[in-house]
Parts: structure tokens; sequence; C-alpha cells
């Protein structure tokens, strides 16, 4: 059937055009963009007319990185991210076990608790979490996702003990008398979810439902997930068999990308082995780029940094890869048109990451790849230079500043800080930038995001007037951002990111227009709907 949106305001992303009153759809596809005049002459016997009623329309919001498996996930444990104290995560953890009536022995799961939001600022460990229970294995992740904590039931569990060798790119922490504290940083945390309770691909599909019900109410189309290794006892394939199966049964109502996490370089070869590539999969779920973690998070002290953290002298975060593993890995990525996106959240693993990049681009020049770092945030003026020297795509996550704003300078100093989260020099510099969430790190809501790149501020609207101001950039700059900069990402910018003829019909509607009102109520907007293939995916209109 044949749709007709009027009485709009259509905002297009195209020079041309950028602002129009109405659109015709059909075919899932964009047939014409214009006045309302000029759309209503499309109308015949079976036309659908829809009435915007003034709102705002934008092409369908993408999410440049996310975990999408993680956050269905994490949708079925325990919601620590409202913990500000330890005595409140254990009441937390504490009350679930009671109301669920979880039996002994069966595994208590809780995710988002971040120790700087905690009274006493410190991690907890595995003696506080055995306050709470002896009988349950308990492990709670980080926020990050970076680091967890296991009690002492599940390290038991686990089989680790106070002689189990650390983990290369890893950290089992120790207390003062050299015994577990419960505390699993980076690579070590599998030898905790490995003997967690296993997922397979039922379980994997539920809960990419739910969290597909989440990201559609916040207007998201299009996401560009790390899934692959998220579920517990599953591998890649079992993942992609999940997808491939939502897809035949029409339950999938957004666009995935998936970007492959593939650590190692048997599991990479494996991946090309079995017959997959980038761009296998269709226009629901479809294979992207090589996803590579080189270090950890700011929050957790994990980051991989050029000098030590300033509140942790001796410490400058864990490495994941050696310089060679990494180059090892990109190459054989790149030599099979697969481009490389990179967790590089200090400057020492963004180096290691353009170094592998670069080499690889010498050696082999010509590739239809779009490497890419994801987060970006500890840079120098060097780092912001090499961007663009090296064509790559920076992976920007805005709502980071809600959190990060208040730490970084404590981690790095404030004149290092003073050249980190420089989105708008990376603009500028005509870097390729594409804006995400990493959710359930943070919250996909994608408002948050652009009032979070718009005013440099926290939810709450700290500081006056903006942390690093100079950084600000316009409304319509961090739309592009979730927009057409998503959309080349994922070398899709010819059939998403901007509302043009013959692109895919998927819309995000607002009920305020972000281009009027104040930059600190952006936060506020909330989505009327969300529209894929030319239905309406959520909301109503």
């Amino acid at each position: 059937m044949k749709k007709i949106f009027i009485n709009g305001k259509v905002v297009t992303m195209e020079r041309d055009m950028p602002f129009a009153e109405g659109v015709v759809v059909w075919d899932g596809r964009i047939g014409f963009v214009g006045s309302n005049e000029n759309v209503v002459r499309y109308k015949d016997a079976d036309t659908q007319i829809i009435d915007l009623n003034g709102k705002v329309m934008v092409s369908g919001f993408i999410d440049s990185h996310m975990h999408l498996l993680n956050l269905g996930l994490s949708m079925k444990t325990i919601d620590l991210s409202g913990a500000r104290s330890i005595q409140q995560l254990k009441t937390m953890i504490s009350e679930y076990i009671e109301h669920n009536n979880i039996k002994s022995g069966h595994w208590v799961l809780g995710r988002g608790w971040n120790q700087d939001y905690f009274e006493e600022k410190m991690f907890p460990n595995r003696y506080i979490l055995d306050e709470i229970s002896q009988q349950h294995p308990i492990v709670i992740v980080r926020a990050c996702g970076h680091a967890i904590v296991a009690n002492s039931k599940a390290i038991e569990a686990c089989g680790i003990n106070s002689f189990t060798k650390q983990v290369e790119g890893g950290s089992i922490d120790l207390d003062d008398k050299g015994e577990l504290n419960g505390i699993f940083r980076e690579n070590a945390i599998a030898l905790i979810y490995e003997m967690m309770p296993k997922s397979n691909v039922n379980s994997i599909k539920e809960a990419l439902l739910a969290a597909q019900e989440k990201v559609l109410s916040c207007g998201l189309t299009s996401v560009q997930s790390d899934d692959l290794q998220s579920a517990s006892g599953a591998g890649y394939k079992e993942v992609i068999q999940a997808y491939k199966e939502l897809v035949q049964e029409g339950k999938l109502k957004l666009r995935v990308y998936e970007q492959c996490l593939l650590p190692t370089i048997d599991e990479l070869k494996d991946f090309f082995d079995n017959g997959y590539y980038p761009g296998w999969g269709d226009q629901y779920f479809k294979l992207g780029p090589l996803k590579l973690l080189t270090d950890g998070s700011l929050g957790a002290r994990t980051a991989y940094l050029t000098q030590d953290y300033k509140d942790s002298p001796g410490n400058c975060g864990i490495c994941i890869y050696t310089q060679e593993e990494l180059d090892q890995l990109v190459e054989y990525a790149h030599e099979r048109n697969m481009s490389a996106a990179i967790h590089c959240i200090g400057d020492k693993a963004m180096y290691m990451a353009f170094d592998s990049i670069e080499k690889s681009v010498k050696r082999m020049p010509g590739k239809n790849v779009r490497h890419s770092i994801i987060h970006c945030q500890i840079t120098n003026e060097e780092l912001l230079e090499k961007f663009k020297q090296l064509n790559l795509i920076a992976h920007v996550q805005p709502i980071f500043l809600n959190y990060d704003l208040h730490i970084v300078e404590e981690r790095i100093g404030v004149e290092r800080a003073k050249s980190t989260y420089n989105w708008k020099t990376l603009i500028d510099k005509g870097v390729y930038v594409a804006f995400g969430s990493d959710c359930p790190v943070e919250s996909c809501n994608v408002m948050h995001g652009v009032y979070s790149a718009v005013t440099r501020k926290d939810l709450t609207g700290y500081p006056e007037g903006g942390w690093l101001p100079e950084q600000k950039i316009s409304v319509e700059e961090a739309l592009y951002g979730f927009t057409l900069g998503a959309a080349y990402a994922s070398f899709e910018e010819n059939i998403k990111g901007s509302i043009k003829e013959g692109k895919l019909a998927d819309f995000t509607v607002l009920n305020e227009d972000i281009f009027e009102i104040e930059h600190d109520r952006l936060k506020d907007v909330e989505i009327a709907a969300t529209i894929v293939n030319g239905e309406i995916m959520w909301g109503s209109l």
C-alpha cells in the first residue's frame, strides 16, 4: 500500500532541500519528498494518508555502537544502576533474591553499578557479596562491562583460587594478604563467564526481542551492535543463527549491522572458513566489521594510557593485545575487505590501533574498508590529526559525558583532559563521526545523546555553560551523527541516513521541534513514532 505523510516538518539532511512537508512511501522505500501540495498528487484509491500534525520527522535514528543482546540479557538481571552506596547495593541484591525466591545454588546476576556513584567511592568485593549470601553464586557487572565482582560461592563454582594464573590482557585482583578479592577485569572476566549458566539460540532470541522494544521506543530504526560474544556458553554461530531465525520469522523489526567481536585469530579464521563475510545477510541483519577490544574503561581504570592515572600512580591501565597480535588481526581482516572497528578509550590503545591500521593500509592499499575507532575518548592533538590522515571513522558516544565529565580530570589531570572528548575538533577536521550510546553501558535514549553533544552538560544541567564548551556542536551536527554519519559507518549512506527518494522508508517522528526549543530541553524531547520500512513499529500518529 502507498502511504503519504503530510503536514510535517520533514528534516531531510539533504542540502538541495533541507526541509519538506511530506513524504510518499511505497514498497518500503521513499518515492517522493516535497510540499503537501506535491505529495498529495501521488494519492490514489489505495493510498493511506498519515497526518503528522506539524511534528518533526527525521531520518530514522541509527546507533553506531551498542550491545543489543547485552541489553536484552541485562533486562533479566538485577538493575544496579541506581545504587548509591555499598549498603544499598547489598539491599537491592538481597531483596531480589528474596522477592524472586531464588533457590540455593542458583546464580544471581546483576549489572550497572558504578563505584564513583557510591558514598564510599570503592569497588565492592567478594567479602561484601558474601554478606548477602554464601549459598548463591553472585556475579555483578560494573556499568562499563569491563570489571565484575564475584562472591566466594561463584569463585568456587568456577574452580578459581589464589593459585590460578593471571590472564594475559586481564587481571585477577588480590587483597593485601594475596587472597582473591573477587574482582576480575578485562580478559580475566572469561574465567567466570565460562562457568555461568549457558545460553542457547532460543534464549538469545528472547533477549533480542526484549531489547528490540526498548530500542524502538527511543526512535532507533537501525543499530550497529556488538553481540557475538555476549551470550554465556554460546559462540558467534549461535548468535548469528538467532538473528537469522528472527528475520525468517518476521520478528526483527529494526535493522542490525553486526560489529563482529572475534577476539582471536583462530576465531576470525573460523568465521571466514564457515562462509561468513562482511555484508553477509540482508537489510534487517547484516555482518559488518571485525570488532576488537584493545583496552578497558576509564571508570574502571583499565583504559590503556601513555601516562599513569593521576589518581592511581603506577597504573596505566590494561593492554589486551600485544602490537604483534593486533597487527595480525587487523591485517587478516583488511586483506579480506573486512573493516576493523577497534575499541580504544586510552590514548596508548589508540596509538596501537592506528599503527596496526596504517601498516595494513600501506601494505594493501585500495581495499574496500572503512576502519574505525570506537569511543575515541583520551586523545591528544597528534591523535586527533591522525584520524583525518588515516581516513578513520570516529564512533563517539556523546552520553558518556553524563558520567565522564565528573571523573576525567581526576583520572588524567586537567591539562591532559583539555584535548579529550574533542568531537567538534574531529568534525571541523573533516573526520567521519558516527554517534551511538554503547547501551547498556549508557541509555540508548538518542535525545540524551543529542543533548550531551550540544550542551556538553550532564543530565542534571551541570556545569553551567558546559564542560570544554568550545567543543559544543550544533543540533544539526548532532543529528547528522545519529543519521548520515552512522549510516556511513555501515556502508549504507546510499540507502539510509537522510530522507531522499529511493532510500529506505525509515523515520523517527518527534513530539517537539529540536531546532526551535532551548538546548537544555533537548534531553526531554519524546518520540512520537518509530517507522521502519514505512510501518509504524512503535508509537502512533
